[in-house]
């Protein structure tokens, strides 16, 4: 018998025990650098001439591995691949499918300080980061295997005299999944398991940013029995196998988490029906955000502060729940911004493959490095530099310099931001907050709503009057009273944004696996 599902518990870096297992896993994971990695079509491992160079964020002379790269020919196989899989994998047993859903997770928890390590050293995560990432992948595949244990049984219908009714849920047939770099394995393996433990076969293609940490995944699944031809690890270039995976007639479905510029590419692409298609496919997409923490005048503002400084910039602001605008009441203003300022000045900058266990690390790559800072030049001349700042300038409020090497970016903060500036309306996906002020509540909400995404938001208030009325007025998916903006857990906090955010996929809740099935109705006289 199962036991009830219960989220991956933390732990804490600053006790010798968790530290030096880091440590020695930092170690391991070192020696290991270097290695190439073939794609993964059924049972075969294809090397390719061309190669994915996986460059460590926080020291740009390490290779961290070098991955085969498909071209339309491999997509093509995957394709094929996973289409004659899923003629077999459709009738396993769904019990069967989680089984191995919950020993992939069983091997992943046996290894989360070597999978934390991974992502220090492919993505610049720090320790915590790092670990949580893990820890959410873990969760993802107790809960979905439980979920479809659940969903793999009868389904209660009303009987009707004369009649054996039932409904079932079947898988969909091939889908694409394309995974962000951010949370390299809790996202990457949360779409892949849950379209995989419904039923269906699944091309994977990668973030080429992180393409490392998605084949030892891929390894990890093969480890725990799940068949050859289910997962297809192909990872690749957008332009040459993105589209054409996107695109196909016979991918019947596509989930990806990414930037709102290409979820809106691929659902554009979805909707056209392609030469021998015969179904209408399915977009499952989240696209990131422009998140922010709503302070009021009865809040508690230390607590307040806290929340914006951990949700402004853990893993470097880069999480499309990140708070990007901390939205002040006039009456707090002054307060609020010391008290950030405050506990954001001491945030250390560094390589978090050291031993010294940094708060941030460094930005995920150069193309991000400058856009980052071309958004703090634009910010000098929107608003006021408080703290940070990129390259092009002095760093305000006496932080110390980052570190060389890397692509390493300082805590920013700007305060006296216009509403409709580009610092409060644009995704920027690093350190940058953007502090604006409010004259009353009304004021509040109306700055929260007032951009294209809706994804997360925050209100830290002692006033239950205005609780209430956010809740229905704040409109975004996942919405926090009095904490931080970041940290959803799975079936806590199902996770999924509205407007430009994406389709509220709900993530970790009990909806999402319908995403990847549709129901039939079968009935039979007596």
């Amino acid at each position: 018998m199962l036991m009830p599902y219960r989220p991956e518990p933390y732990v804490n870096f600053a006790e010798p025990g968790p530290r030096e297992k880091m440590i020695a896993a930092l170690k391991d994971v070192r020696a290991k650098l270097g290695r190439t990695y073939p794609l993964r079509i059924g049972d075969k491992r294809i090397e390719t001439d061309q190669k994915i160079i996986s460059i460590m964020p926080a020291n740009n002379d390490t290779v961290v591995g070098y991955v085969a790269k498909a071209g339309q020919d491999h997509a093509e196989q995957a394709i094929r691949t996973a289409a004659e899989t899923f003629k077999s994998w459709r009738r396993v047993k769904p019990a069967t499918r989680a089984r191995i859903l919950f020993k992939a997770a069983a091997i992943m928890r046996r290894r989360l300080y070597e999978l934390t390590a991974w992502e220090c050293f492919e993505e610049s995560k720090s320790w915590i980061e790092g670990y949580a990432d893990v820890c959410e992948m873990i969760d993802f595949l107790e809960f979905y295997g439980r979920e479809m244990v659940r969903l793999g049984a009868p389904q209660e219908v009303t009987p009707f005299p004369n009649e054996d009714n039932e409904l079932l849920y079947i898988p969909l047939g091939v889908g694409v999944v394309i995974p962000p770099w951010n949370f390299p394995l809790a996202i990457c393996s949360g779409m892949t398991s849950a379209a995989i433990v419904a039923g269906n076969t699944v091309v994977l293609k990668p973030a080429s940013t992180a393409p490392v940490v998605a084949a030892v995944m891929a390894e990890i699944f093969e480890q725990a029995g799940l068949p050859p031809g289910v997962l297809n690890y192909c990872p690749g270039s957008g332009a040459e196998i993105g589209d054409f995976l996107v695109e196909h007639s016979t991918t019947r479905f596509v989930s990806f988490t990414g930037s709102m510029e290409v979820g809106l590419g691929i659902f554009e692409r979805c909707g056209k029906i392609s030469p021998g298609q015969t179904w209408l496919k399915r977009s499952v997409l989240e696209m990131g955000g422009k998140d922010c923490i709503v302070v009021d005048e009865t809040a508690d503002l230390e607590a307040a502060a806290d929340g914006i400084v951990t949700a402004a910039f853990g893993f470097q602001g880069q999480k499309c729940s990140a708070c990007s605008r901390a939205i002040l009441h006039q009456d707090i203003y002054d307060e609020v911004i010391k008290r950030v300022v405050e506990k954001a000045k001491p945030l250390t900058v560094g390589d978090t493959t050291s031993e010294e266990n940094f708060h941030m690390g460094a930005v995920i790559d150069e193309a991000s490095y400058k856009k980052i800072n071309n958004y703090i030049k634009i910010g000098r001349g929107e608003g006021r530099l408080l703290l940070g700042g990129g390259p092009s300038g002095q760093l305000a409020g006496g932080i110390a310099p980052p570190p060389s090497g890397g692509y390493f970016v300082p805590p920013t903060i700007f305060d006296d931001v216009d509403r409709d500036a580009r610092l409060a309306q644009e995704e920027i996906f690093g350190p940058v907050l953007a502090i604006i002020k409010a004259k009353d509540f009304d004021d509040c909400l109306n700055i929260a709503n007032g951009t294209q995404y809706g994804l997360t938001g925050a209100l830290f208030s002692n006033d239950r009057m205005r609780l209430e009325r956010a809740r229905h007025e704040f409109h975004v998916g996942n919405l926090y009273f009095n904490r931080k903006c970041t940290g959803a857990l799975v079936d806590v906090q199902p996770f999924g944004g509205f407007n430009m955010s994406g389709t509220d996929s709900k993530a970790g809740g009990r909806d999402y696996l319908l995403l990847f099935m549709q129901g039939k109705s079968i009935t039979e006289r007596l």
